[in-house]
């Protein structure tokens, strides 16, 4: 998996990256997350992603 930045993100849906910091900025408050990397281990503990496995590097 690899992480995106909001510029990454806002080319591939067509928004600004100022949208995309807003966006993520809301998720994580109605989350009551810290941060981007909070929100993957919330989504992995809630069996939303799979861990990427990193044995071959």
């Amino acid at each position: 998996m690899a992480a995106f930045s909001n510029a990454d993100i806002g080319e591939q849906l067509y928004v600004g990256d100022q949208t995309v910091k807003t966006h993520v900025s809301r998720v994580l408050a109605k989350l009551g997350l810290r941060d981007r990397v909070h929100a993957v281990r919330f989504a992995h503990h809630h069996g939303l992603i799979e861990p990427h496995d990193t044995s071959g590097l």
